[in-house]
């Protein structure tokens, strides 16, 4: 049998599998995946270099399905290749009657690609449109700093190529000359509810392809030679990045299911058996036997990737030392962020696993000190205003066994949240780092300001992860000690972390002997009468708050609480100790740390009281730190006189006017 005809009967072959899974389900896109049947034909049994028995072997070339409602046509094929199925130490060859199970609650096939349910061929979970690429380019990055021959493909939809992710990819791939990924444009010309719009047609996708620098091949997505010679072009290492635009047909081989009205739509009964009538006339007409080539699955040419480099991690000091930044420390005060650009750089020292990835603000974040460090340089990836795809590149790397530390303004973060949360459900080990949070950078006003960022990431940490734990760690750290030490617990973690520091230099509230953990708290001042819970920038505000309040005879408990989810039962223990009453104060809006100490205390039955002092008001510029905190009612004599107002203590002068209590 020719090529040609070989890959139109397995086409046929996968695509009738996909009808049949979808029907049983009774959910699913079976019309994108028979637009898919001949590509991902020429892909997994001949184009890429992979092992069916070992489908997460990380020196294969590897697969991202961006568009990931399409993958029944990738499940069909692990069926007809018995491709290795289950979560690790529960894995056997995938069969047919495997996709009858398709989408069930204890079925490895889920819906969409779910590297995390069992499914080790794929890297990262996909479905959320507009990420594939960014994970490709990251495992790309990757496997060229590990100096392997690894080809990375991805699959986007036409519809999906309207996503600003996809255009972030793209040029993120031109500025690193990624020329080991492969984008494939689905140019099936259907979305879910119409057809695309003409923006997304073809010739307008391989034009902005080609204005981004990309060399474009143009093909007919069910003509098996057109397919591979596309891939052999790509295989033979073009001189600079290129891309496939594919003109396929949606619901290809059937002709009742072709036009609108059939996305995510399987046919059942009588439908069903018409389609797969029109599927197997279809192929009796291309499937004509002329004798030559067969199809041929390759096995990877690389059998291994670098092995990482891990030795004892620095001490603050030692960094300091070894950098000539001894003043740093010498002058008694330092920024989070400036702390954990130091600690970023000694990890690129003591673990080679380590990765930074910053988006045009390296020399606020302080990634600049790893980035321009001459021996890890190569590590560093810049990714500029393109928050979305940094952390989809960040799942990438962290898909190659790599530790990614993204960073940006903690602000910026929040237009990345999906992209984050589909990491998590990829179990990626990345590392989120917010700087400049909270109000205390002031001048520059609420749109550099990250104020539900809290609130979010918690939610995150309320379920349990893939590696056990919270889903993922949130971390506050109040001083530059703190702030190290916690770098190096995100990355001897396996899991999602979030780390936020500020940018005012604050004074050293811990030493090198202060031991740091996940779920811990500090406690810095014992009292008896109210326990006053802050974490980050508002702890050392807290601090100027004791004078007044021991003036007024209020014997304070003051807890760092500088990690969430926090250790419910110390923190019950310090509320009770304290008379059962609590405040907790915070620079950022409800729903972070007041509703995590409320939520514990609520949840024990026992009879607390809990008060909140967070920014309540949308804030604007100010000139100082302590106008921010004042304009927002979250200053050192806010903290004196809501702690009175708790516990029955006037701070009133005979005119009903405001004192300051205390000394700053």
């Amino acid at each position: 049998m020719s090529f040609e005809a070989a890959v139109h009967a397995k086409a046929v072959r996968l695509d009738s599998l996909a009808l049949n899974m979808t029907a049983a389900s009774g959910s699913g896109h079976p019309t994108t995946a028979l637009s898919l049947g001949h590509i991902v034909t020429c892909l997994l049994y001949e184009g890429m270099r992979w092992v069916p028995e070992n489908p997460g072997l990380n020196t294969s070339d590897r697969l991202v399905l961006s568009e990931g409602h399409a993958v029944p046509i990738v499940y069909a094929a692990f069926a007809d290749l018995g491709v290795m199925i289950g979560k690790p130490g529960e894995e056997r060859p995938c069969t047919v009657e495997d996709l009858d199970h398709f989408r069930e609650s204890n079925s490895p096939l889920d819906g969409h690609p779910n590297p995390m349910e069992g499914v080790a061929f794929f890297d990262a979970a996909t479905g959320s449109l507009g990420q594939g690429l960014s994970v490709a380019a990251g495992l790309g990055l990757a496997a060229r700093e590990d100096g392997i021959d690894q080809r990375i493909y991805c699959v986007i939809g036409d519809g999906e190529s309207r996503e600003g992710q996809i255009w972030e990819a793209v040029d993120f791939i031109m500025d690193h000359d990624l020329t080991n990924v492969l984008p494939i444009i689905n140019c099936n010309g259907l979305g879910q509810a119409a057809a695309v719009s003409p923006q997304q047609s073809p010739e307008r996708i391989a034009a902005k392809l080609e204005a981004a620098g990309v060399t474009v091949i143009t093909i007919d997505g069910h003509n098996p030679a057109q397919i591979r010679k596309a891939f052999d072009t790509f295989a033979a290492g073009p001189a600079t990045p290129m891309a496939v635009v594919a003109r396929t047909v949606k619901g290809w081989g059937v002709p009742s299911m072709q036009g609108g009205g059939w996305h995510g739509k399987p046919a059942k009964g009588e439908m069903l058996t018409k389609a797969l009538q029109e599927l197997a006339s279809t192929g009796s007409t291309l499937s004509v036997s002329i004798g030559g080539d067969s199809l041929t699955i390759h096995p990877p040419t690389t059998t291994s990737r670098r092995e990482a480099e891990i030795t004892t991690p620095m001490t603050m000091k030692e960094a300091a030392d070894r950098w000539d930044m001894r003043t740093l420390l010498q002058a008694g005060t330092l920024s989070t962020r400036k702390a954990y650009g130091l600690a970023l750089r000694a990890l690129g020292h003591t673990d080679s696993r380590v990765w930074a990835l910053d988006a045009d603000t390296q020399n606020s974040t302080f990634a600049e000190w790893f980035a321009k460090d001459a021996d890890l340089s190569s590590r560093f990836a810049e990714c500029r205003i393109a928050e979305q795809n940094m952390m989809s590149a960040g799942a990438g790397l962290a898909a190659a066994g790599k530790v990614p530390f993204c960073s940006t303004f903690g602000k910026f973060l929040t237009r990345a949240y999906d992209q984050i949360e589909m990491a998590m459900n990829s179990g990626a080990n990345l590392k989120c780092v917010g700087s400049h949070s909270g109000i205390s950078l002031a001048a520059d006003g609420p749109s550099q300001m990250s104020l539900p960022d809290i609130a979010w990431f918690r939610s995150l940490g309320s379920t349990e992860g893939h590696s056990g734990g919270p889903g993922c760690w949130t971390l506050q750290p109040s001083d530059a000690y703190s702030a190290f030490r916690l770098t190096q617990l995100m990355a001897e973690h396996d899991g999602l972390c979030y780390m936020r520091v500020h940018r005012p230099e604050v004074e050293f509230l811990y030493n090198e002997d202060t031991k740091f953990e996940f779920g811990g708290m500090e406690t810095l001042v014992q009292g008896r009468d109210l326990l006053v819970v802050s974490s980050g920038f508002m702890v050392h505000e807290c601090n100027k708050a004791l004078d007044g309040l021991d003036e007024l005879g209020i014997d304070v408990s003051l807890v760092d609480c500088y990690s969430l989810p926090l250790n419910e039962e110390k923190l019950l223990d310090l509320a009770n100790e304290n008379g059962g009453n609590v405040l907790v104060v915070e620079d950022n809006y409800g729903g972070g740390l007041f509703s995590a100490v409320s939520e514990a205390c609520a949840q024990s039955g026992d009879g607390f009281r809990v008060e909140p002092l967070l920014v309540t008001r949308i804030p604007k510029s100010a000139r100082s730190e302590q106008s921010i905190l004042e304009q927002c009612g979250v200053e050192y004599t806010d903290i004196i006189n809501r702690a009175a107002a708790m516990l029955g203590v006037s701070v009133r002068n005979e005119n009903g006017n405001r004192e300051s209590v205390g000394t700053a």
